[in-house]
Parts: structure tokens; sequence; C-alpha cells
């Protein structure tokens, strides 16, 4: 067993790192922790090299990369770069977790705590806010699943270009992307809807509660908001799993535990082997693994 230190990498596309972040990864194991704001993609060579160079093969899985930033395009290109300049066949390679803005773990907690009530192979979701971070990222996975998902967005351009943009590496996906914008485009997304995820900016009402609790069929109901007001109006920040008008409510405390849960396990898992990476569906795949509570 090595008695390196472990070292992060945190790679952050916003010009200043995540407090958030290496708050968590301190939590996680890390006992040092290199941060970089503004990261892009023509700085990550240099960096990495610096990880696979200075320690010895049996050193290496002591030493992990970490990108984060608001910025899901961004940090997606930063974690592909990475991974090009690995080394595996040389035994020269570290793991890498991508969470820009921490879209991969809580769209994975959100979709584990969905799956706690629904069959998601066969789930009809709405995503509120889904041309954001966390949104696209609940979009792929409930998509992956097997369900039919319709992502909102106040432009239907918007939602659009995410619908194609999933398509494009899930061709037989079952996606719909539906306007928001107008108080009669809330019904008629909601219609034959199991499960919706409000995936906004924070501070922002997206579905009021007569909306809501006009929508029968609903069982599921997840606000990922933790700003007040509400995304989903009526839904309390601890709710989890609380019936609200024959829905089951959650709320952003309430699914935070495991998208935290989830969160310290992939930090502390990368510093266990020098080949894991960690995208969206392999942290939904360990956030499944966990024994979280309901």
């Amino acid at each position: 067993m090595s008695d390196k230190s472990t070292i992060l990498l945190h790679l952050d596309t916003d010009p200043h790192p995540s407090a958030f972040d290496r708050v968590v990864a301190v939590d996680a194991g890390a006992m040092h922790i290199f941060s970089y704001g503004g990261v892009t993609t023509e700085a990550v060579k240099p960096l990495v090299q610096g990880c696979i160079f200075t320690r010895g093969a049996k050193d290496l899985h002591r030493t992990a990369i970490f990108i984060g930033g608001s910025d899901l395009a961004a940090g997606a290109a930063v974690y592909h770069e990475v991974k090009r300049h690995l080394l595996p066949m040389l035994k020269l390679s570290v793991s890498v977790m991508l969470d820009s803005n921490g879209s991969n773990t809580t769209a994975a907690a959100a979709v584990i705590a969905a799956g706690r009530h629904l069959d998601l192979t066969t789930a009809k979701s709405l995503i509120l806010g889904g041309t954001g971070p966390v949104g696209q990222r609940a979009a792929l996975l409930l998509a992956k699943q097997g369900g039919h998902v319709r992502i909102g967005s106040r432009k239907l351009e918007k939602a659009q270009e995410v619908v194609e943009l999933l398509r494009h590496d899930l061709p037989k996906a079952k996606l719909e992307a539906v306007a928001t914008a107008s108080s009669s485009d809330g019904p008629q997304a909601l219609s034959d809807r199991d499960l919706v995820i409000a995936a906004g900016a924070g501070g922002v009402l997206m579905l009021p509660e007569k909306q809501r609790l006009a929508a029968k069929q609903l069982r599921v109901a997840i606000d990922l908001n933790g700003e007040p007001p509400a995304g989903i109006e009526g839904i309390e920040l601890n709710d989890k799993a609380t019936n609200r008008g024959e829905c089951l409510c959650y709320g952003a405390l309430g699914v935070g535990n495991t998208k935290m849960r989830i969160h310290k396990s992939a930090l502390a898992a990368l510093f266990t082997r020098s080949d894991l990476a960690f995208d969206a569906e392999s942290i939904f795949d360990l956030g499944r693994s966990l024994e979280i509570p309901a």
C-alpha cells in the first residue's frame, strides 16, 4: 500500500475554482488540492503531464483529477482532453472525474430518487430547465433507462438543441422538446407525465402548485432548486418522498444527502485506482451501487 499523500488536481473552467468542490474533496480524503481556474483545453496537456510523470506507476493511484466549473460543455471538453493525454498503455494514468456545476452527481441523485418509486424503463418524465447542466444530465440518464423524456425550456429552440445533442449519442432515445414559457404551456408539457424534475436556475418558479395538483397522473415531483422561491411551488426543501396532493415530492435538501454521498464516494474511489473515469453514467452506476437510505 502506497504511503504517498493523496493529491487532487482540481481543474475549474470558471475564473475562480469552486470552494464547494474543494471542501467536498477534503472531506472525501484529498490531502492536497491543486486548484486551477479558467482552465481551457489548451492548458490541459502540461497539467496532466505534471501528474503522470512525477510519481511511479505504483503510486499514481494516489493522484487524481477533478473537473468542475459552471459550463458543462467547457468541462466536458476539458475532461476529454485530459483523457487524451493519459498514457495507460505505459501505466502512466490517473483517475478522472467530471462534475461541472455538480450536474452529474445531482442528476444521478435525482434519477435514483425517482427510480425508488417508478419503473424508469417505462416512465414518462418532464425536465423543466432541461437545457441547463443538471437538466441535460438528468435527461441523459433517464433516456438511457428507456423511458420517454420531455425536455422543457422557455425557448423551444433551446430544448430542440439539447434533444439533437442527446440523439447524437442516443439515436434511439425517446426524446421530445417542449416550450414552457406561457401559462398554457405548463399543463400541456405535464400531460401524461409520471415524473417532473425542476432543474432550472435557482430562485425561479417553474411549476405553479395549481398546475402540479391538476396533473392527476403525476406520481413523483423533484425540485432541485435550493433558493426561494421553490422551482416547483408547494415543495419544501427538506421534502423526501413527502406526499403532497397524491404526488411524492423531493426538495433540494431531500435529494442533497444522496448527491453528497455519491460525490464523496466518487472522489474517494479516485484514489483507489489509476484508471477510473467518472462521467454522468458511471457516477449514476456508482450511486446505484451505494446503500443509501430511501
